[in-house]
């Protein structure tokens, strides 16, 4: 975990400070995964935290991996080569195009084509509102594709209620019964900034403004939903 972390920040992935959430919420840290996406070492070990996350959370019951555009679509591709070559887990892959292409080959889906049956985990760096697995069920459905969403993958959970008394993650386990597994949780970044070892400017002083932020807009932990 604290190995996660230390990519989070050593990338400038995971900020301190202050910042203003698309919420409307005034957050005492800040995920800017598009951090992640600047070298092919920080790519590779990405790919391999994803793989390790899937492997911890014991799953073998579905065949694709779906990258939602933008961010999604490398994860997808390095979270399958690593399972390939670490396990020989063997994932088809597909991701989405942001508008669908009238030529060429056309169509709004590349590499593996979902067919009937298929069970299907989504990819993707942190959800705030469960877009992505709201916005691929719909795809599917559109494009006349019998298949089941069963897990959605992410970088950080951040523990926090959306509008109401539920998380995002949490109403997507009510509404899609999809269950969600993080790499990291707010949780365990508190824990991180408190380690004596912890590197962080100001660490213990981040930590505590994390612990008031989530007694305000936080949800009860749990191992996954």
């Amino acid at each position: 975990m604290n190995g996660f972390l230390d990519f989070m920040t050593d990338s400038e992935a995971l900020l301190f400070g202050f910042f203003l959430l698309k919420s409307g919420r005034k957050s005492p840290y800040f995920i800017n995964a598009g951090e992640y996406y600047k070298t092919g070492g920080q790519l590779n070990k990405l790919g391999k935290f994803y793989a390790e996350l899937i492997r911890q959370s014991g799953r073998s019951d579905f065949n694709v991996l779906f990258g939602p555009a933008y961010k999604g679509i490398p994860l997808a591709v390095l979270t399958a080569a690593a399972l390939a070559e670490s396990d020989g887990f063997d994932l088809k892959v597909t991701f989405n195009r942001k508008e669908a292409k009238d030529h060429g080959e056309g169509g709004s889906l590349i590499g593996y084509i979902p067919r009937d049956g298929d069970r299907i985990a989504i990819i993707e760096d942190v959800t705030s509102a469960g877009t992505s697995v709201r916005e691929t069920t719909a795809l599917l459905k559109e494009l006349g594709i019998d298949a089941k969403i069963v897990a959605l993958y992410i970088s950080v959970d951040r523990l926090e209620r959306g509008t109401g008394e539920l998380s995002a993650i949490e109403q997507l386990k009510e509404d899609f019964g999809i269950s969600v597994y993080s790499i990291a949780n707010a949780e365990d970044i508190i824990g991180y900034l408190e380690n004596p070892a912890c590197k962080v400017p100001d660490a213990a002083k981040h930590a505590e403004k994390m612990r008031e932020y989530l007694a305000q807009y936080g949800v009860k932990q749990q191992i996954n939903y």
